[in-house]
């Protein structure tokens, strides 16, 4: 007899996947991490944990005023240091600051402790985010588009280093939530990551 397969079978996958590994999701701001990765870490039923807000809770400061105060490459040793705290406990979803993933340091310790996830937005996508918000101190510039898109080819090479990648675009949270778990069960199948 033929059973139906239920609608949280690859959920059940992806987890087995994850095994003590964290999902780390990695994009530029406004590509969704947040937002998707709570869905995401709700439907295979791990703690979610956004390493922005952890950040800002050790050292009781806010991210913009980090930068302000210590400058980027600072802030970016403080986020290779949270991180690198957070993966050690697992699994869990993890979302990751725009910067963090292109920390060399950082990318070693996401390979070895966890899955990396790229969020793939495109400009408009991006922009369309971003604007709604005053809190992205890297945006801080004459032409925050420009920025922006200067931030995508600077980065995207980098990204695209990430175990997976699921396009973030204008459809439901949902829908790119369900599509970056189905990445994740896939490599049961495939069993293509060491």
């Amino acid at each position: 007899m033929q059973t139906t397969v239920s609608a949280s079978a690859p959920a059940a996958r992806a987890k087995r996947v994850l095994g003590k590994r964290n999902l780390v999701l990695v994009g530029l701001m406004g590509a969704g991490k947040s937002a998707i990765g709570k869905l995401v870490a709700s439907d295979l039923g791990i703690p979610f944990i956004d390493s922005d807000h952890e950040i800002e809770r050790v050292s009781r400061m806010t991210i913009p005023e980090l930068f302000e105060k210590y400058g980027e490459p600072e802030f970016r040793k403080l986020e290779n240091r949270v991180i690198r705290r957070l993966l050690r406990t697992g699994p869990r979803v993890l979302s990751t600051g725009g910067g963090a993933f292109m920390n060399a340091d950082t990318r070693a310790s996401i390979k070895t402790a966890g899955l990396s996830l790229w969020l793939d937005a495109d400009l408009d996508t991006l922009w369309e985010r971003v604007i709604r918000r005053d809190n992205r101190p890297l945006l801080k510039t004459d032409n925050p588009r420009q920025t922006l898109e200067n931030l995508m080819i600077a980065r995207y090479p980098t990204y695209a280093l990430a175990d997976l990648a699921v396009k973030s675009r204008d459809v439901k949270k949902e829908v790119v939530a369900a599509e970056a778990i189905a990445a994740v069960a896939a490599l049961a199948d495939g069993n293509d990551h060491g």
